[in-house]
């Protein structure tokens, strides 16, 4: 059933780049507030610029991450190191907060600007899921999970949201640490061993071969199959309707 084995009966999603057409719009905000704050320091030490690539940096960094530890992580790969600062800092502060809180406002800018696209394999996957009697959740780095599933009209086909907002109120690790996606599982009753996680994000099939989950799928959006497989992705599909066209 759906592709998948029949101990799984619980489905775990991500939601950019999985569900919602928004992994291009982030990767756009990440270029854009990255190679202005990079091309700022080159002139202030007197060194060349190296922007922001939004393929490679995007998927090796920062995809499928919290925000701040995407900021740390990208920062790290060019020898750069920031203060941590605090989450209410501005998009002025030279500090890990004050560039997230800079990105998130262009995110938020453009999917205004944009709006949100949801794919509709699978939504077709997901309400094939709900019919079939089985559970499911979105599991999401973003703290604007909620504002996007209902920009996008899917947010009545989840029964629970993990996202950046939960993460933060319950300490929870961010990918590729397994602890969203098995909050998830833990909110819908679930053993990891019976739930399937569906990722776009190398990050996010990390975090669901860490977890032990029954089943991981990788969904290659950009080319990245043997990235994906290399991570911990079980199988990899371009899209989820090619799950339902496996039955």
């Amino acid at each position: 059933m759906l592709g998948l084995p029949d101990h799984v009966r619980t489905c775990l999603f991500d939601l950019d780049g999985v569900l919602t057409r928004t992994a291009k719009v982030h990767a756009a905000a990440w270029k854009e507030m990255f190679d202005d704050y990079l091309r700022r320091r080159a002139e202030r030490e007197g060194v060349p610029f190296e922007p922001f690539d939004a393929v490679h940096d995007y998927d090796e960094y920062v995809d499928g991450r919290p925000r701040e530890d995407g900021v740390r992580t990208f920062l790290a790969s060019r020898g750069i190191r920031l203060p941590e600062g605090a989450p209410d800092d501005g998009p002025d502060r030279e500090t890990v907060n004050g560039l997230g809180t800079r990105k998130n406002a262009l995110v938020l800018r453009k999917i205004r600007e944009q709006g949100v696209e949801a794919y509709e394999g699978s939504v077709a996957y997901v309400s094939a899921a709900r019919d079939a009697g089985l559970r499911r959740a979105v599991v999401s780095s973003s703290a604007n999970c909620r504002d996007v599933l209902a920009a996008a009209g899917i947010e009545d086909l989840f029964e629970e949201r993990i996202d950046g907002i939960v993460a933060r109120e319950q300490r929870l690790r961010g990918k590729p640490q397994p602890d969203t996606y098995l909050a998830a599982a833990r909110a819908l009753g679930a053993e990891p061993g019976a739930a399937a996680v569906f990722e776009d994000a190398l990050a996010g099939v990390e975090a669901g071969r860490a977890g032990g989950f029954g089943l991981v799928v990788g969904i290659d959006r950009t080319g990245q199959a043997a990235e994906l497989r290399r991570h911990g992705a079980d199988i990899v599909v371009k899209d989820l309707a090619e799950l339902l066209e496996s039955r």
